[in-house]
């Protein structure tokens, strides 16, 4: 159990406090000090000042820290920053496999940038728990701060112990026998300034802006409401952020949507600034060719309420629509972009079977490049079987076959071919302008015969109920920062001792506005101004070193 400390005034502090929290008497300090007090907190007692004897008293003071806060926060901003050193892994080429992607574009870096996950940082378990503790030491440094302040605040009185008074920044005696009437002077002079009043036996304590106090931790509510937004986007059905690449012609379901929506594209258009048009002439001269617009018209489907597991969807028909850059198509709390486009990209190929003396065909084959099958019968005992498909083909650091993304841009194909004369079948290695016999020369080849090409849309498939989350915590944090930017909290204490006016006042800051307030009162009443303690203590040292 804490121990309290009971002031002379009959106040009981928790354990810790350095003034007590009903008059303000110093309760720590050496008497003969000649030092200001330390209005900070109001010198209450918080808790990570105070204990430090238990596992919990001391994981409670680390987060507390302003200092462990900063080191979060730097912590925080030096993840995003090397997060935007390499594109994201959702911006990488559509079809591309990050474990090879980075280290074969961007070398070693690019390897270790995707070993410790910078390549979906947002997503990262490690960035997460961060945020989790730059939270959790927001929260406690709240809480640590925020509940003393509150407390000393709300039970200070009127009439504070003299050596508080004696003790503050400005400070003043007036010695008079008409104490009354300054008093009353005093009182409307400092409504006229709006501070709100308060009275106790010939004493006044005027305060204004003691809201502001609060805007520290405002700012933080906002911050962590902002946190929380950002880790409820790890949540499913919190916030969708997914790529499709769909063809022309070609129906598919659209990602994150559970099943429920499929999306048909019918038709991709493309329309550009035309050369001859003398508005845009000199600058299409420079750029080259400019897109104008480019859109895909598709119709968005649902599935059947009643749809069977496993079973083929039943869709019904939602809406037609035009999905443009900037005009992306709503539904159900999506949003469906138009991202990107690629013109003729290949769609299928066709080959031949082909006796290399005769030249005679055996029979034709079409490729469908984004599913193949495996065997392809040409009757009377000819077939053809795919071994192996490269749809971005390369030679990796071996000298092997390989492919760097599943996009068909430079397709390359191991056939294994059938005849009757040859039942065992002949390799043959065919990629674009080559035609390889790997297992030794063949009597058969498979000769191009074709390529069949089709627009590809690129969209992006966005919900995000966080959002609100985010614009909420952003309000408040700006409120915040408000609340404890443009105003300060001001007090002044007047307190009657016999034939003695003793004056007193006190602001966080701002300490020219509270001087001017100052000034106000004590021409319209008749005080004497008040000296600025630490203003004096300067030119008394001052002094001492030019003499």
């Amino acid at each position: 159990m804490s121990r309290e400390i009971i002031c002379e005034c009959g106040h009981k502090n928790p354990e810790g406090t350095i003034l007590c929290e009903a008059c303000g008497k110093p309760l720590t300090d050496d008497q003969s000090s000649k030092e200001l007090l330390n209005m900070r907190y109001e010198g209450s007692a918080r808790r990570s000042q105070t204990y430090s004897r238990t596992p919990i008293d001391k994981i409670w003071n680390f987060f507390s820290s302003v200092k462990v806060g900063i080191t979060l926060i730097i912590l925080v901003l030096i993840a995003i920053a090397i997060g935007t050193i390499f594109p994201q892994d959702v911006y990488i080429p559509a079809g591309a496999d990050p474990k090879t992607f980075y280290k074969e574009q961007y070398g070693v870096l690019g390897e270790i940038y995707k070993t410790l996950g910078f390549d979906h940082l947002y997503g990262s378990w490690w960035f997460v728990i961060l945020l989790g503790l730059l939270g959790l030491s927001i929260i406690v440094a709240s809480i640590d701060r925020f509940i003393p302040l509150h407390r000393a605040l709300r039970n200070q009185k009127i009439v504070r112990h003299d050596r508080f008074m004696k003790k503050q920044r400005m400070y003043g005696v007036t010695e008079t026998d008409d104490g009354a009437q300054i008093i009353d002077k005093a009182r409307i002079a400092l409504k006229e300034r709006r501070y709100n009043i308060r009275e106790d036996n010939g004493s006044l304590l005027a305060e204004k802006g003691r809201f502001s106090r609060w805007g520290p931790y405002v700012n933080h509510i906002g911050l962590i409401i902002v946190l929380t937004a950002g880790m409820l986007r790890f949540f499913p059905g919190m916030y969708t952020h997914e790529v499709l690449w769909l063809k022309e012609g070609e129906t598919a379901k659209l990602p994150g949507t559970h099943g429920e929506y499929y999306l048909k594209n019918h038709k991709f258009i493309l329309e550009t600034y035309n050369q001859n048009n003398k508005q845009y002439e000199k600058s299409l001269k420079r750029a080259g060719t400019v897109a104008k617009n480019y859109q895909s018209n598709v119709t968005l489907y649902k599935t059947s309420d009643h749809h069977v597991l496993g079973a083929k969807p039943e869709l019904h028909k939602v809406e037609d629509a035009g999905i443009r850059v900037n005009a992306p198509l709503e539904f159900n709390h999506y949003q469906v972009f138009q991202a990107d486009y690629r013109l003729n990209e290949f769609n299928k190929m066709s080959f031949k079977l082909t006796n290399k003396k005769t030249k005679k065909s055996f029979g034709k084959l079409s490729v469908d490049l984004f599913n193949p099958k495996k065997e392809y019968d040409l009757g009377n005992g000819y077939r053809v079987k795919l071994i192996d498909y490269f749809p971005d083909f390369y030679f990796n650091d071996k000298g092997e076959p390989a492919s760097k993304t599943d996009v068909p841009e430079n397709p390359a194909f191991i056939f294994k071919m059938f005849t009757p004369d040859h039942p065992k079948g002949e390799v043959s290695f065919v990629a674009i302008k080559t035609n390889l016999e790997p297992l030794g020369k063949n009597d058969y080849k498979m000769t191009f015969a074709g390529v069949e090409t089709k627009n590809v849309s690129g969209f992006v498939i966005k919900k995000d109920w966080t959002l609100w989350i985010f614009f909420v915590g952003m309000i408040i944090f700006l409120i915040g920062v408000g609340q404890g930017m443009y105003w300060n909290h001001r007090r002044m204490w007047l307190q009657r001792q016999g034939n003695t006016l003793v004056f007193a006042g006190h602001t966080n800051k701002n300490w020219f506005g509270l001087k001017k307030d100052i000034r106000f009162v004590v021409e319209k009443s008749g005080l004497s101004e008040p000296v600025d303690r630490l203003e004096q203590k300067s030119l008394e040292k001052e002094r001492e070193i030019q003499a």
